[in-house]
């Protein structure tokens, strides 16, 4: 009996998600390496194998370009009802992002302002601008780059990252 209690317990410890909640949560992706770490704090919980956009070496420059963008995030949103199972809104475009689409005529001055106050109030930031927007990470599957530039994980990766992480959980997404 001690040694099914102890097994028990081993088991409970062992699992992130029975513990008490993660501390300053954060999400790392590598888009070489198909990855996404979750962290509590320092600490590395999880790894998971993702999916990527269809034109996945390259960053995000603009609508439609299949790439799946770099840089520093947060989670704007959590969405229980998504088309791809769960789905976690990443702030993109960032304040990088609007100063390159400023500066390459993409977007007009008024967005680019949108862009960086979003950011500033870690909110969601404008989604439908030539830069593109919409970019997720969800589930139905990472075993090949698919996507139109979100990060995909496997269903029951989803939830449990889902379960884990709140808005504003900082995101980056790293080559």
């Amino acid at each position: 009996m001690t040694l099914i209690i102890s097994f028990l317990i081993c088991v409970v410890c062992a699992n992130p998600w029975q513990n008490p909640p993660i501390e300053k949560p954060r999400i790392v992706v590598y888009k070489s390496a198909r990855k996404l770490e979750l962290y509590s704090d320092k600490k590395l919980l999880r790894t998971y194998r993702v999916g990527l956009g269809f034109s996945p070496v390259q960053d995000k420059q603009r609508e439609g370009d299949g790439a799946t963008p770099e840089g520093d995030f947060y989670v704007f949103v959590k969405n229980n009802k998504s088309a791809y199972y769960l789905s976690l809104g990443v702030s993109y475009p960032n304040p990088e992002d609007a100063a390159r689409g400023l500066r390459d005529g993409l977007i007009t001055k008024v967005q680019h302002d949108a862009i960086v106050e979003a950011h500033r109030k870690k909110t969601a930031p404008p989604q439908y601008t030539k830069l593109g927007g919409l970019i997720y990470i969800h589930g139905h599957g990472a075993k090949s780059d698919w996507t139109w530039g979100c990060v995909a994980l496997e269903n029951e990766d989803i939830k449990e990252l889902y379960e884990s992480v709140s808005v504003g959980t900082p995101v980056t997404i790293k080559p």
